[in-house]
């Protein structure tokens, strides 16, 4: 329960009590740009109505009070009075000095290694998952927080991977079509479509921005071999940083750049760090491909040689099986790896036998904006 409003700074900022002993303040400024009056957002999507330039540069709070649950604020000068939740006064506070969660997903994220990931592998059956939405949550969560997740029970037939992109949001059609086929062919124009195995790796760093989800669907596997695998390029990078914090700033200080030119009339070019980092230092990205990795050329000469023993041993990192999680795909099921995140590999297979899998990109937003409405339904639900 809030218990004390204080003025401070001839009314530009105020300071909060809570029942619990939490303190906090907020500036007048910010109040007023996040006022949850009908007149500042819109009642129907929340967005606001108003700009930072309808604000008074001068707003100050000029008289505040509590009421039950709500803080009643008067600015000035325009003579508006707005309430405020307490919990959500509460649940925005900026003043702590506890450690932050990066970001908007830092406590949604759990890094993961073989160790603790292999014996349990997130899946949940398509048919479930298309009926029952607490199933799609719990599968849509699974996604969320360690970057995949397998789904069984897909029909064995060509386009049905469409139907994974469709329990949640909408296929990112590339120059590979809707869709892609992966198995091995005469004179292919990717390495993936051979019977070669694959390094770990994340798909389409040549493309700003990356596809963020992958969805990988087996239609047929009688091969000996070619097993599926996924590391967790957020664990690994943890690992380098631990390990060698000079070399990981170098990876996330300096752009790689990318490119892909195998098909006519294309011409992909990136240039991102291999390790991105938000302002906040947040771990947001991960693009590893060397079989699309361009001449390095935003490195000063006297960095060359380390940036180059740092991503020798990012690579080696992933390469340990000690982050590596396997499985085998059989006919009718599938995985989606979060691109931005989880690598995945293939290891070779033999040359009798048939493996047909299809590939095809989607965008995490629209997973995270259905998990989240699921997730509120769920809470509306319980109250």
């Amino acid at each position: 329960m809030l218990t004390r409003a204080t003025l401070a700074d001839d009314g530009r900022t105020i300071e909060l009590g809570w029942e619990d002993g939490t303190r906090c303040r907020f500036h007048a400024m910010w109040l007023r740009d996040n006022a949850l009056d009908d007149k500042t957002r819109s009642a129907g999507n929340g967005q606001r109505l108003i700009t930072i330039l309808d604000i008074p540069a001068e707003t100050r709070i000029g008289a505040a009070s509590i009421k039950g649950e709500t803080l009643e604020v008067t600015f000035v000068p325009e003579d508006k009075t707005v309430g405020f939740p307490a919990d959500w006064l509460h649940a925005h506070a900026y003043d702590r000095e506890e450690d932050r969660q990066p970001g908007w997903t830092g406590s949604d994220i759990q890094r993961w290694t073989k160790a603790t990931m292999q014996s349990s592998v997130p899946r949940a059956a398509y048919t479930e998952a298309s009926r029952d939405s607490n199933v799609l949550r719990q599968w849509l969560a699974a996604v969320r927080r360690f970057g995949f997740a397998v789904m069984d029970g897909l029909p064995a037939e060509s386009g049905a991977l469409c139907k994974v992109a469709d329990l949640f949001g909408y296929i990112r059609e590339t120059n590979y079509g809707r869709w892609f086929e992966v198995r091995a062919e005469v004179n292919p124009n990717n390495l993936a479509y051979t019977n070669l195995g694959l390094q770990a790796h994340t798909d389409n760093p040549y493309r700003d921005p990356v596809p963020t989800l992958q969805i990988l669907a087996c239609i047929d596997n009688t091969v000996d071999g070619g097993e599926s695998s996924v590391v967790d390029g957020f664990a690994v990078a943890a690992a380098l940083q631990a390990e060698n914090p000079a070399g990981f700033r170098l990876l996330s200080s300096y752009p790689a750049r990318f490119e892909y030119a195998g098909s006519s009339g294309v011409r992909l070019q990136s240039k991102r760090p291999m390790i991105e980092l938000g302002p906040d230092g947040e771990l947001i990205c991960i693009r590893f491909n060397n079989r699309s990795l361009a001449p390095t050329v935003d490195v000063p000469f006297a960095e060359m040689d380390t940036y180059y023993a740092a991503y020798r041993r990012f690579a080696e990192l992933i390469e340990d099986p000690s982050f590596e999680v396997t499985f085998k795909l059989e006919a009718g099921q599938s995985f989606i790896v979060d691109n931005t995140r989880v690598m995945h590999a293939r290891k070779a297979f033999s040359g009798s036998g048939k493996r047909w899998l299809q590939g095809c990109y989607a965008d995490k937003d629209g997973l995270l904006s259905t998990l989240a409405a699921i997730e509120y339904d769920f809470r509306e639900a319980a109250e």
